[in-house]
């Protein structure tokens, strides 16, 4: 099958040096905020991967124009009236949670009804979360089978503030709000669970009407109406999440050291770093800085003589949401019996990952035992797996297929893992990273 992985080989200890691509969220809320400012808007390092491309195909249909050069990304802001409304629009998000929700925040002032459409993956997910809030603005909203995509947004020229309160610690959910705070009359005021902030690190370096009081349990967040954005130029940090998997491969390595050059550490992304360093796994950050708000460091992870089991703290999932599929690999090969807990978010992303964790550990030979939103699982510090496993039918989930690379790389066997194209959204030089790592293990290369 040529859209198939074949693995029949452990990776072996390595010493090295890599850099990822840029971050996903950033590229995102970047490509949406500069279609929106008075003038041109500068990126180096965005990630071109379909989610991203997604939005700027997005503005484009808005009126928006891009240039993509060698030399990073242009994007040419019309002002924050500037889209170009026309009848008979859709937008397709394709496989992006992020942009499919955030977007809708802004086009709350749509002359006509627009579509957004998305893939398969993309129809089966909750888009409730954010059209109730936002309807609450005076849009209105139609959804297939009244929950998911596609849906029609019916816009108007009469926006209200609003007080909304989002429980779920749902970054987009927030992040849609705040774009249609930016467009009402008023003050909208969010009481939001802690989640990732970039979007509020965003709005505050263009110096837009929005501030955040930090509570113990939850951010307080005002935002106005916005008249002007000046353009952003941005040099896009590495992702954490795409780091994740090259933490994890070192963690469940013998003998090895890796270094991750300039990754976004933004405290509300490092759940991962976190939850791992309790576990056993040494993680240290160098050459620390703040760029446009951000935390940025070079990560160095070492792979440890064992691994410790956890019971891992509710507190830390929004940090790490995005990150356990991979996590739950290192609990695979702790000592003793790991428990994760309150994870019912796991199941509203690209595939029900939690299902999808119990498939791939119980495949390696690891009991667990899963709840709908927890996991239990006992480790095994000397697996190593014999069998063959395929991996298939998992909703081209790009993080499933990467976990699964990194179990067969780390645990051994004879994977047939399908659908490798799933990583164009969101990590599309994944491979030619690990090619880069096992040859430099002195391994064979994996196309």
């Amino acid at each position: 099958m040529p859209d198939s992985l074949i693995i029949n080989d452990k990776i072996g200890s390595f010493n090295d040096v890599i850099s990822v691509s840029g971050d996903k969220s950033i590229s995102i809320r970047w490509v949406l905020l500069s279609s929106l400012a008075n003038g041109v808007s500068n990126a180096k390092n965005l990630l071109l991967s379909e989610d991203v491309l997604a939005a700027i195909k997005a503005i484009k249909i808005l009126g928006i124009n891009s240039k993509i050069s060698k030399n990073g990304v242009k994007i040419y802001g019309r002002g924050i009236n500037g889209y170009n409304y026309k009848k008979n629009v859709t937008i397709d998000a394709a496989n992006s949670g992020t942009l499919g929700r955030l977007i809708l925040g802004l086009l709350i002032n749509t002359t006509y009804p627009i579509k957004i459409i998305g893939d398969n993956s993309l129809s089966k997910r909750d888009f409730r979360r954010v059209t109730e809030p936002l309807s609450k603005f005076g849009a209105q909203f139609k959804l297939n089978k009244s929950t998911s995509l596609p849906l029609t947004i019916f816009g108007s020229k009469k926006l209200k503030s609003v007080n909304y309160i989002e429980k779920k610690g749902s970054a987009q959910c927030k992040s849609s709000v705040i774009f249609g705070g930016m467009r009402a009359n008023g003050t909208t005021i969010i009481k939001a669970k802690k989640s990732r902030n970039h979007t509020e690190l965003l709005c505050k370096y263009l110096n837009l009407p929005i501030s955040v009081k930090t509570k113990k349990n939850y951010d307080e967040i005002k935002i106005n109406k916005v008249k002007t954005i000046n353009p952003l130029n941005y040099n896009i940090p590495s992702d954490i999440s795409s780091s994740a998997f090259f933490i994890v491969l070192t963690a469940l390595s013998n003998n090895s050291e890796l270094i991750i050059k300039n990754v976004n550490i933004n405290p509300s992304r490092i759940g991962i770093i976190t939850i791992l360093k309790k576990m056993g796994i040494s993680i240290i950050f160098k050459n620390q800085k703040t760029y446009k708000g951000e935390k940025i460091a070079d990560i160095v992870v070492k792979s440890p003589k064992s691994i410790k089991s956890i019971n891992c703290p509710s507190k830390f999932n929004s940090g790490a949401i995005d990150e356990f599929l991979i996590i739950f690999l290192v609990a695979a090969k702790a000592k003793g019996i790991s428990y994760f807990k309150n994870l019912a978010e796991l199941n509203q992303k690209e595939s029900p990952r939690l299902k999808w964790a119990k498939i791939i550990l119980t495949k390696i030979g690891i009991k667990t035992v899963t709840t709908k939103d927890s996991i239990k699982i006992y480790g095994n510090p000397r697996l190593d797996v014999k069998k063959k496993i395929l991996i298939k039918n998992y909703l081209n989930d790009h993080r499933v297929f990467m976990t699964s690379v990194i179990a067969a790389l780390s645990f051994g066997g004879e994977w047939n893992i399908h659908d490798k194209d799933s990583i164009k959204t969101s990590f599309p030089n994944f491979l030619k990273i690990t090619n880069e790592l096992m040859k430099n293990a002195k391994k064979k290369k994996y196309n």
